[in-house]
């Protein structure tokens, strides 16, 4: 993706506090030779450092991609809303969109063996089920291993980031000010959160 030198993370902590509270994304396998790439929405866990965990089904086509070719990208993004032309204070009224996307290029490594299966579920179950209330999730004749054989996992190792948050740097203070102002009138979630990050690059020190 293209990121102007506006629109670069502020520093590494912007981009790893943003996947700290975004755990969905798209999985990008291209595999070898392919016409498209396998593309995979998914719930993931990011360790905060350089790996990447999640499972997927065993019939899932991403399989096949990954064999011939064990690389792939997971794309994130959020807090995108879209910025009328009208709001912005120039001649020209030109619209944009606001967002912040993060990229993580990656090796992939399949775990097929029940165990590291079990230790993958139950690292995602504690990060998005901390209540708890599940059966105990380890191989065996219990519900969760009975079921270990329907999926595989896949630990991602980043080789690389790509990271962008796009909320008018490129403008002055005021009419950034402004742009907060009609995000927040007009209040729609994305648009709140849109705002945060706007926000947040405006006023730091």
């Amino acid at each position: 993706m293209l990121i102007r030198r506006h629109d670069a993370p502020l520093s590494d902590e912007e981009w790893h506090v943003f996947l700290a509270d975004h755990d969905f994304g798209e999985l990008i396998v291209p595999g070898a030779g392919r016409d498209l790439p396998i593309v995979v929405p998914t719930h993931f866990i990011y360790d905060g450092d350089k790996t990447v965990l999640l499972h997927l089904a065993q019939p899932n086509p991403v399989w096949e991609a990954l064999a011939e070719r064990p690389r792939a990208l997971l794309s994130v993004f959020g807090a995108y809303t879209y910025i009328p032309g009208h709001w912005n204070q120039d001649e020209y009224g030109v619209p944009t969109s606001y967002y912040a996307a993060v990229q993580l290029a990656c090796d992939a490594e399949i775990v097929d063996d029940p165990a590291g299966i079990a230790a993958i579920l139950e690292r995602q179950l504690a990060h998005f089920q901390p209540e708890g209330q599940h059966a105990p999730v380890e191989p065996g004749d219990n519900p969760y291993g009975k079921l270990l054989g329907s999926i595989r996992g896949i630990r991602l190792a980043v080789t690389d980031v790509r990271a962008k948050f796009k909320f008018g740097a490129n403008r002055t203070v005021e009419h950034r000010r402004v742009v907060g102002a009609k995000l927040a009138e007009r209040g729609h979630p994305l648009d709140l959160e849109a705002r945060a990050n706007l926000m947040r690059r405006t006023d730091r020190p």
